[in-house]
């Protein structure tokens, strides 16, 4: 969890100070809260924003990892005193409400903890993925952008990143910056396999088999045998957007850092929008999600290799112990070494409460740092897009989500420093374009209720 000193530098605009407060070994909800308003344009002023639903942590922060555990690990504990006790009251048919709220305030604190642990080692893994204590690869460029985004001059080590449309390609510094922060706030990024390309469309080949062979003595003849059989598959992508604004004044005369304000504007909303479209996108001008490739989605007939299996579960709004193996098991043995269980928050609450016969919960938290918590001793991840546990819904998913779904990042960030569409404001209107689909079924299912 310790960095050098170089690299605590240059991680100083991911790895912020852990400013959570542990009361009561909880962390606040609103720390998670989706729901917080839209920053105001007036508090540029501040210390850069951290998008919604992220915790922060110092690069050095294995001291603030080990009391998080720690009471994490306390929690859990108690967590388990106090079901057992409203086991024995539902058994004795009574019902203790202090014991209810004892038990729901413990509840929430283990999702908070246990939220605050995997946002910590997202933070870290988005850290090491995108090259860590980098420098900048073009100084020039940048500190032409810088200018352009401020004060818009036009300068002519700018042109290189011009287009017809007025638009310039952020710094590379600047698109590796939305990567490393979409990487954290994105738990599809953070397990699926993520690929750059430079064109609008990526094609992969499949291969369906079909090679023939057979057994031959010494000098038998060898006539020719069958080949397999290559189907392309076409992804496409979509194009996301955001488009905030300051007034020119501010941007004359504050000493804000512009660039890690826009970053956090547009990580913000590309974040959102991107996890709800890799869950369940229709893949109109969009990624198509995950979900839609499942059998009777949208997508469905789209994969030369088929659907993504759906297996049901016989409650409507529950789920067991039974139905959660058939999905462990339902996969093929070389898709289990990476797969992982994926599902909102509010089915994760439903889930820590499934015991086996022995009385042991089935979900189990993370026990040490870069660890995640467990589920039958698979990796748990929590999408919040994923659907409640409802009738007829697609609530959980399982499988090698690294090998079954590909996110395609057209590599470049555009941008275009608009100063007429809003007077007095400067719009800066940036696009990405995204794609996402699955590419191979077979290592996933996802579970239905009745």
């Amino acid at each position: 969890m310790r960095f050098s000193p170089t690299q605590k530098g240059a991680s100083r605009t991911l790895l912020q100070p852990l400013r959570t407060t542990l009361a009561n070994s909880r962390l606040s909800p609103r720390a998670f809260s989706k729901s917080e308003p839209r920053r105001s344009i007036m508090n540029m002023h501040s210390a850069p924003a951290k998008p919604r639903g992220i915790v922060a942590v110092r690069a050095d922060a294995s001291g603030d990892m080990k009391n998080i555990l720690t009471n994490l690990q306390k929690d859990w504990q108690a967590y388990k005193d106090t079901q057992a006790e409203k086991d024995k009251e539902v058994e004795n048919r009574f019902d203790d409400v202090v014991t209810t709220e004892k038990f729901d305030r413990i509840d929430a604190s283990v999702s908070d903890l246990q939220a605050a642990v995997d946002q910590a080692n997202a933070k870290l893994a988005a850290f090491e993925m995108n090259g860590g204590a980098e420098g900048e690869r073009d100084p020039e460029y940048s500190e032409s952008f810088r200018a352009h985004m401020r004060k818009g001059d036009v300068q002519a080590a700018l042109n290189k990143g011009a287009d017809d449309e007025g638009g310039y390609l952020a710094p590379t510094e600047w698109d590796r910056t939305i990567i490393d922060r979409l990487s954290e706030v994105s738990p599809m990024r953070q397990i699926a396999d993520v690929q750059k390309v430079g064109k609008s469309g990526f094609t992969v080949l499949i291969n369906q088999g079909g090679t023939g062979s057979g057994w031959v003595g010494e000098t038998d003849a060898r006539p020719e045998t069958t080949t397999p059989t290559l189907v392309a598959f076409t992804l496409g992508n979509g194009e996301i957007y955001a488009n905030p604004g300051a007034t020119q004044q501010m941007l004359d005369d504050s000493e804000i850092d512009l660039e890690s304000w826009l970053a956090g504007e547009v990580d913000t909303e590309f974040a959102e929008q991107e996890g709800a479209a890799f869950v369940a996108g229709n893949g109109t001008n969009k990624p198509a999600g995950f979900l839609s490739f499942a059998t009777g989605g949208v997508n469905a007939n789209r994969n030369p290799l088929g659907a993504v299996e759906v297996l049901p579960a016989a409650g409507a709004a529950v789920v067991t112990e039974d139905e959660l193996l058939d999905m462990i098991y339902d996969i093929p043995s070389s898709y289990s070494a990476g797969a992982r269980f994926i599902m909102n928050r509010k089915s994760m609450g439903k889930v820590r409460k499934l015991r086996d016969g022995d009385g042991r919960q089935l979900w189990q938290p993370s026990s040490q740092a870069g660890q995640p918590s467990q589920l039958l001793a698979h990796p748990l991840t929590e999408m919040p897009d994923m659907p409640d546990m409802t009738s007829g819904a697609l609530s959980i998913g399982f499988g090698n989500f690294k090998r079954g779904y590909r996110i395609m990042d057209r590599w470049g960030v555009r941008i275009l420093r608009d100063p007429f569409t809003a007077k007095p404001k400067v719009l800066f209107y940036t696009t990405k374009r995204v794609g996402g689909a699955v590419i191979d079924p077979r290592g996933l299912r996802v579970l239905r209720h009745a």
